[in-house]
């Protein structure tokens, strides 16, 4: 069997020198000595600052929004997100009491279009939440001088984008703030977990206090908080795979680049922007119709390949969102798409010659 995708497992000697070392401080917890190497050394690699390590990616997006002042608690709130991504980005607002608004896509890039998020601003609208899809950059440039003349805050979410660039520098550095998700199907893993750039500092000390319930000292607290703080064992695990990076990146790359030579021809693949240094996290094509994609995908499962709708649906279909407008492009693409098997030491000769078979 060949799954879409797979968790990278590093070198089982060091990640036991690491746990080794847990059990010597019986320091499990709380900003421990791991978590705070890894995230020097996660700031270092990103090219960052402001970095904030927490339990996992859904926790980022609700502490992003917190710490900006994104919630709907008080007074009706609006923030203008995407519906082809993941359904943690929309649920995650409205869990904070945010009502996620529906703007379509770019037919070619899948991101975010900016020309769909002016029409979509109210009075209530107070930030928008673009998703830098599959790690390709939204257009920033367009959506941070949207947000400028709103006065809104942009929380993006690039739980794909861990380690792409764009124009020479991490993409994680626009917007208010950046989340990433280390969930362990994801390039760089902790098992779970996930952090948020912040842009300013004054916001990321706010957030250190929300994950850990509001505390500031043994008889004091400040904040509104909540449980969202990385083990100790969370970040063994990331500082591991963290020094296995290029090799996984270099392998996950070869398997990408064979896909898109002999799939680029006949099928749809995403455009991305020529500045942009991408980190082959994911292998998405769109096939002509939603029934050709539909059949694809059970034939190559009759063959042990594993593929997979991502996104689908799109979520303005969903119903936990409320009745929706439809978002035509997002709806289009989201019937049509298909993830591809990618990981290091995929068998990817095995996949394509079966896929091309039915192309």
């Amino acid at each position: 069997m060949i799954p879409v995708t797979k968790p990278y497992l590093p070198n089982r000697e060091k990640l036991n020198r690491y746990i080794d070392g847990i059990y010597e401080r019986a320091w499990l917890t709380n900003n421990g000595e791991l978590v705070q190497e890894l995230t020097k050394r996660l700031e270092a690699y990103l090219g960052v600052e402001n970095l904030l390590l927490v339990a996992n990616g859904t926790l980022a997006l609700q502490i992003a929004y917190r710490a900006l002042g994104i919630s709907g608690r008080d007074e009706p709130t609006e923030a203008i997100t995407t519906p082809f991504t993941f359904v943690a980005t929309a649920s995650s607002l409205k869990w904070e009491g945010v009502i996620p608004v529906f703007a379509d896509i770019d037919p070619n890039t899948w991101c975010l279009n900016p020309a769909n998020i002016e029409p979509a601003i109210t009075p209530n609208t107070r930030a928008i939440v673009p998703v830098h899809v599959f790690g390709n950059a939204c257009d920033v440039e367009a959506i941070g001088s949207i947000a400028q003349k709103h006065h809104l805050k942009v929380i993006y979410d690039a739980s794909h984008a861990f380690g792409v660039n764009y124009k020479g520098e991490s993409l994680l550095k626009h917007g208010d703030a950046a989340t990433l998700s280390f969930h362990a199907t994801k390039l760089f893993h902790t098992g779970e977990g996930g952090a948020i750039v912040f842009k300013r500092k004054e916001d990321l000390e706010r957030a250190k206090k929300m994950i850990n319930f509001g505390i500031t000292g043994p008889e004091t607290i400040e904040e509104l908080g909540i449980n969202a703080k990385m083990n100790e064992l969370q970040a063994a695990m990331g500082l591991c795979v963290l020094d296995e990076m290029e090799e996984n990146l270099k392998a996950r790359a070869a398997v990408w680049h064979r896909y898109e030579q002999a799939l680029s021809q006949n099928l749809q693949l995403q455009a991305k922007p020529k500045e942009l240094d991408y980190n082959y996290a994911y292998f998405p094509i769109v096939f002509e119709s939603e029934e050709q994609a539909v059949r694809i995908i059970e034939l190559l499962k009759e063959h042990g390949v594993l593929t997979r709708r991502y996104f689908y649906p799109s979520l303005e279909s969903v119903e936990s969102f409320g009745k929706k407008p439809i978002q035509p492009i997002s709806k289009d693409i989201a019937s049509r798409i298909v993830c591809m098997p990618i990981y290091s030491g995929c068998d990817v000769k095995y996949v394509l010659s079966k896929t091309k078979r039915y192309l």
